[in-house]
């Protein structure tokens, strides 16, 4: 890059930092050489000297000057674009995955099997799957929370930076309901309960566990539940709130109180007990439905997702019906998660 140009901050970069806007513009510039670059006036927000913590507003103007860089030969290699069939393959996929979309919000309705984000030696997962949504300005949907591998169900993209910031607010101060179904062993007496833990990695393995408060890394979870349907004292059809948003909290709640969800490979805990016949061995988890503000700030973001065809099989072959269902009478009691 060479001369100085001039930058406007857009609406969807407004509160971002400086060195935050600098490294998604110019993704190969060093943060010393910015702190240089800052600390010598070269650097400049509508004219005036600023420091690398300094929060952009809209319609501001970043005075660059020049920079001398390009991408760093790691940089070009995984800035190398997908193939376009694959591109397209990607966009098939999410947008059937659609439940509701605007200019601002995608819901999608993510499959069991599917990763969130990438891992040790994933090459298909949903984040990945988004860059096929990335505009010419290069601004692609953010992730706003994550969902286990093998949980399906309700997921949401903010299209713009403006959006996640918004939604991550709503999630932070918990404006949010997320309702979830899960098929459980046996039935949890009472019928209607919170269940209140501490729980923490548990160490070497890939699950969390109960711990004590103030034990290494824990952190306090709530989750209220709620029987809707049972099959004798088999199974039971269980609506499910977290009240807190801990890795594998409802997981690791239902196992606690003696009713792991079926199908989990890392919860399960009761000795000797059969499947069912007819029902797959899978995660019976759910994300059913979630409510919250807009990032407009007008109206509700209410979307509800179907069950998976491996969860569908157990419904039918216990009789169970969604459209018993009411979602304004059988939903857990709020006032549960207060206690």
């Amino acid at each position: 890059m060479s001369g100085i140009e001039q930058k406007q901050v857009t609406a969807d970069e407004a509160g971002m930092r400086l060195d935050r806007w600098f490294k998604v513009h110019f993704p190969g510039l060093g943060f010393g050489h910015l702190q240089k670059l800052v600390r010598t006036g070269q650097v400049r927000v509508d004219g005036k000297r600023a420091e690398t913590n300094t929060r952009l507003a809209n319609g501001q103007t970043v005075r660059i000057p020049p920079l001398g860089i390009e991408l760093p030969a790691d940089d070009k290699k995984n800035a190398k674009p997908k193939s376009t069939k694959l591109v397209e393959s990607d966009r098939a996929a999410i947008e059937g995955m659609m439940l509701y979309e605007d200019s601002q919000v995608m819901v999608l309705n993510k499959p069991a099997g599917l990763a969130v984000q990438g891992g040790s030696g994933l090459k298909r997962h949903l984040d990945g799957m988004l860059d096929a949504f990335t505009d010419k300005k290069g601004n692609k949907p953010r992730l706003v929370h994550r969902l286990d591998r093998e949980t399906s169900g309700i997921i949401l993209v903010a299209k713009t930076r403006l959006a996640a910031q918004e939604l991550t607010k709503s999630f932070r101060h918990r404006n949010t309901r997320k309702i979830y179904w899960a098929m459980l062993a046996g039935v949890p007496k009472p019928k209607q309960g919170r269940i209140s833990t501490y729980l923490a990695r548990d160490e070497g393995e890939e699950r969390m566990k109960v711990a004590r408060h103030g034990d290494d890394s824990a952190q306090h979870a709530v989750s209220i539940y709620s029987v809707f349907e049972q099959s004798a004292q088999k199974l039971s059809w269980v609506t499910l709130k977290p009240v807190t948003g801990r890795t594998h909290q409802l997981r690791a709640h239902a196992a606690h109180i003696g009713h792991p969800i079926i199908g989990d490979d890392k919860y399960f805990n009761i000795e000797n007990w059969e499947l069912p016949g007819g029902i797959q061995n899978r995660l019976h988890l759910l994300a059913r439905r979630i409510v919250i503000p807009h990032p407009s700030g007008h109206g509700m973001i209410d979307v509800s997702a179907p069950l998976p065809p491996h969860m569908q099989q157990t419904w039918n072959l216990l009789g169970f019906d969604t459209t018993d269902y009411d979602p304004e009478t059988d939903e857990p009691d709020e006032e549960l998660a207060k206690r």
